[in-house]
């Protein structure tokens, strides 16, 4: 299994040969990994996994309120997938789909639209038909197996439980939201050391410039 430690030493051995964007990149996310690593709860796991996720990506996606069941980073999945030479990603979300896949895809308090309507944001008929669409497309990923559309739908689930978090919506600790909190560390922890190999492992591609540069003092 990936980690941080096997992780960190091929990027100590490789870096001269990456771009300043991609060593970044990488530094910076391989450092928010080993953070989570070093947890014993969920919550903080969680949330130092989303950081790294954050860092590898590192698109001006927090100003983008409203997405899909898409989600914000189909493309940036959708590229990874057909990066991945050894298919780990698949491997991942295939193995998975029976366990912590199916459970965040059909747990609705990961769902947006959910809150949406407990907030007044939205009606009951708007909510439950959201949610059937939300239902429509994860089938159609599983159905086709379309493992960048599958992640990508995941992804926009992660999302709502990382700003439930973030934002201040859930208590530390709390055993109301511990089933899809766990489901969705699971789910993290196993893809994210895999994104950023692929990224090493593609590092002759245009990652682009991190939204915070690198300053050198």
């Amino acid at each position: 299994m990936l980690s941080f430690t096997n992780l960190k030493h091929r990027h100590r051995n490789e870096r001269k040969g990456y771009s300043q964007a991609l060593s970044t990149r990488v530094h910076r996310a391989l450092s928010w990994l080993q953070k989570a690593e070093m947890c014993e709860d969920d919550d903080s796991k969680f949330t130092f996994l989303w950081i790294a996720f954050n860092s590898a990506y590192a698109q001006e996606f927090e100003q983008k309120v409203n997405f899909g069941e898409r989600g914000l980073y189909q493309e940036f999945l959708t590229r990874l997938v057909e990066l991945d030479s050894e298919n780990l990603l698949s491997n991942i979300v295939w193995h998975n789909y029976s366990g912590a896949i199916r459970a965040v895809l059909n747990n609705e308090f990961v769902l947006e639209s959910y809150w949406n309507y407990q907030s007044g944001r939205i009606t009951e008929d708007q909510w439950k038909d959201a949610r059937s669409k939300a239902k429509i497309v994860a089938n159609t990923a599983l159905g086709y197996n379309n493992t960048a559309l599958v992640l990508s739908v995941v992804f926009s689930r992660l999302y709502t439980l990382r700003n439930q978090i973030i934002h201040g919506g859930s208590t530390f600790g709390s055993s109301v939201n511990r089933k899809q909190l766990r489901d969705c560390t699971i789910i993290l922890e196993q893809i994210l050391p895999v994104i950023i190999k692929v990224m090493m492992d593609s590092r002759n591609e245009l990652w682009g410039d991190p939204v915070y540069p690198l300053i050198e003092k």
